[in-house]
């Protein structure tokens, strides 16, 4: 049967596809597929394995509709009608728990380069402005002992939380739907409100799935109920936050600074006033972009087309999640 991949995948799922029998259709531009080139593309194929940031909309799937599977190379699956893929039968896998290191050692990263100012230090030499200093210009603050608080304590936020803990001692604390009993156990992490999630992380890190509640959750009233010393970490997606309220949050010192691996919208602009603050570190998303971790997503991927292909369940489905 024939697959087509949005973007030149990893070489580990195309050598499963191609293993299994399949023909592997890449598209190899640099630039996104325009609507109609998306429709036919996939009116010739069998199944869609879909990286990148377009929308999967109603329109798009109803030409999709003898498919029986759309792979995401991804956890995320906020960009998916899921009600429209069930209605019409075709089934929507992503690629959840291989990712998780991967992404929160960037949440770690841009924890720790906010919190050191590192991104505009760097810039500062750039700028030819390493010379005379004094000892109290450019000083950034310690995470050692401070409080860790995750909202959307799962696979991502509990490697986040370990990493924490085990390198400066953090205390733990989080927010949930439910409650992460082995957080608990295992890292002491405390269940709190929402709002005193807020009140008391001195760090927080931000790994829930956007969906209509959690979209602009962080806005200036939310921000309002930050410590002025806090740190704000988005690794998840850039719909969470509102970019305009938290441009003015870190301006007007509501919050230090915030660590930006996802951005509202994407990509972001050069001119953005975020790349220009002293306490601020984004990154264009690339939570997920080690070899290791590509290599296994590209697989995981791939085994759920293969198994829909086959007429087996599949590993990963996720159009349940649309009632939620």
């Amino acid at each position: 049967m024939k697959v087509f991949a949005t973007r030149v995948i990893p070489a580990a799922g195309l050598e499963l596809l191609e293993k299994a029998g399949h023909t592997v259709i890449q598209w190899a531009e640099p630039r996104e597929l325009t609507t109609d080139e998306r429709i036919n593309f996939c009116k010739e194929s069998d199944a869609l394995l879909f990286a990148g940031g377009n929308k999967i909309d109603r329109p798009l799937l109803e030409h999709c509709r003898h498919m029986k599977v759309i792979g995401l190379l991804s956890v995320g699956y906020d960009n998916v009608d899921l009600k429209a893929a069930t209605e019409l039968g075709i089934q929507i896998t992503n690629t959840p728990g291989v990712l998780s290191n991967a992404t929160a050692d960037t949440a770690f990263l841009l924890m720790l380069s906010v919190a050191r100012k590192a991104f505009y230090q760097h810039k500062r030499i750039l700028k030819g402005e390493w010379g005379f200093s004094t000892p109290t210009a450019n000083l950034g603050i310690d995470v050692e002992g401070k409080t860790l608080g995750i909202w959307g304590l799962g696979n991502i936020g509990y490697v986040m939380a370990q990493r924490c803990k085990a390198a400066f001692g953090m205390n733990i604390i989080y927010h949930n739907r439910n409650r992460n009993e082995d957080a608990e156990i295992n890292l002491q992490a405390r269940y709190v409100s929402f709002e005193e999630l807020l009140q008391q992380s001195d760090v927080l890190s931000v790994h829930a799935s956007l969906t209509h509640e959690t979209t602009n959750k962080f806005n200036m009233e939310v921000f309002r109920q930050m410590k002025p010393t806090a740190i704000f970490i988005n690794a998840a997606r850039g719909g969470i936050h509102n970019e305009t309220d938290l441009i003015a949050a870190i301006e007007d010192g509501v919050i230090w600074g915030a660590g930006l691996d996802v951005t509202n919208p994407e990509p972001m602009q050069p001119d953005n006033p975020l790349l220009q603050m002293p306490t601020v570190a984004v990154l264009p998303h690339i939570g997920s972009a080690t070899l290791e971790t590509r290599n296994a997503m590209a697989r995981v991927a791939a085994e759920n087309i293969i198994a829909a292909l086959a007429g087996r369940p599949v590993l990963n489905p996720v159009n349940h999640l649309y009632a939620l």
